[in-house]
């Protein structure tokens, strides 16, 4: 029988188990849950698997059987206090008999939002909070923002030479990274719900846009295509009938030319100008119809073009960079982030995590970056 050293380690247990489930249960929240005895010995456990199933907390009280009551529970999250997909999972802990439970962070959905930890409590269950609160915010980070902001959580991707260029002077790009960063690629496209590219990378690279093989999602392709310049012969509008296509342009744009694009399968959104002299697309109007959509992670791919405005905006909330042990050179070679950018280097962390992984030859960085939405979640001035 496994036994847990200390609580702390319980609780790492239900977040590791949390974490098998993103990907596969979105809009919902990836969550673990682990049921112990006075002793620690594990009774049960579970995750949330896939979207309309069993919430963790049912999942691990149906391993755990009978031998849940009076004992405790540590889950990731709040445990919700609805009838949504699958029934409420703070009833079904007060039916089994749980003496105790212990979550690591509260759920601000406005449908929960202390609803179930007050249900608990009521029922005469010691609720405690706040173990690894912080570990568990991070793995539930785009539920949190999609909750709070109404926006999917942004993850900004590229790949780049050692001296920071995506393409060379004649915008030639494939490949600057290796096989097996391309494979990462793929596994993060997996769990996407979207995947944004401009128009100009469209026509540049004419990319497919798919996770190859296929992940637990198929995210929508999105081109943001000012003056609806996407070619008829690319591979985004030849697969459009079978893998969603959305390209954001211009009402104008619709009117001259949609026809022929809805005819193939893409579907058209109309976007606003941010800035009607530059000719910038509103992008927060988009990333608002994509939460509308219940859109959780949305991935942008580039060009630095685009990179540049969500940079500028700020509504990049994670990267993933991949650095080739190359260099290209160039004062006209292509950076990963263009726009406007920052007047001064930065004196301060911007970033809440870093990782580094070895990818042969490459190196994959990712972090997420210290945003205000975050900032306002965690209650920091």
């Amino acid at each position: 029988m496994t036994q847990f050293s200390d609580e702390t380690a319980v609780m790492q247990r239900a977040i590791d188990l949390a974490r098998q489930g993103i990907g596969s249960v979105e809009p919902n929240p990836p969550v673990g849950a682990v049921i112990v005895d006075d002793d620690l010995n594990l009774i049960g456990e579970g995750w949330h698997r896939q979207f309309g199933g069993p919430h963790a907390e049912v999942d691990a009280l149906n391993q755990a059987g009978d031998a849940a009551r009076g004992a405790t529970m540590f889950v990731t999250l709040e445990p919700c206090c609805h009838e949504g997909k699958t029934p409420a999972c703070s009833k079904a802990v007060i039916a089994a008999g749980l003496k105790r439970v212990v979550v690591a962070v509260s759920d601000p959905a406005e449908h929960v939002n202390g609803g179930g930890l007050n249900e608990l409590q009521a029922a005469g269950i010691t609720v405690e909070t706040g173990l690894l609160a912080e570990e568990a915010s991070l793995l539930a980070a785009p539920f949190f923002k999609l909750m709070t902001t109404g926006k999917p959580y942004v993850h900004a991707k590229w790949a780049m030479s050692l001296d920071g260029k995506i393409a060379s002077r004649a915008r030639h790009s494939q490949w600057i990274s290796n096989e097996k960063s391309r494979e990462k690629v793929h596994e993060l496209r997996g769990r996407m719900d979207g995947i944004l590219v401009g128009s100009m990378t469209a026509k540049l690279d004419d990319p497919m846009l798919t996770a190859r093989p296929s992940g637990p999602r198929t995210a929508t392709r999105i081109v943001l295509d000012r003056d609806l310049i996407l070619s008829t012969s690319s591979q985004l509008m030849k697969t459009a009938a079978d893998v969603p296509l959305l390209i954001a342009t211009t009402p104008e744009a619709i009117a001259q030319r949609g026809k022929i694009y809805e005819s193939m399968g893409a579907e058209l959104l109309p976007l606003d100008y941010l800035d009607e002299r530059l000719r910038h697309l509103n992008l927060d109007q988009l990333l608002e119809e994509l939460g509308r959509r219940g859109m959780t992670n949305l991935l942008v791919e580039g060009g630095g073009s685009l990179l540049g405005d969500f940079f500028d905006h700020q509504l990049i909330d994670e990267l993933h960079v991949f650095v080739a042990p190359k260099l290209i050179g160039g004062h006209q070679a292509v950076t990963p982030i263009g726009g406007g950018g920052l007047e001064q280097v930065p004196n301060f962390d911007q970033f809440v995590t870093r990782e580094t992984e070895l990818l042969d030859d490459d190196i994959y960085w990712h972090g997420m970056l210290e945003t205000d939405w975050w900032r306002a979640f965690r209650g920091v001035e």
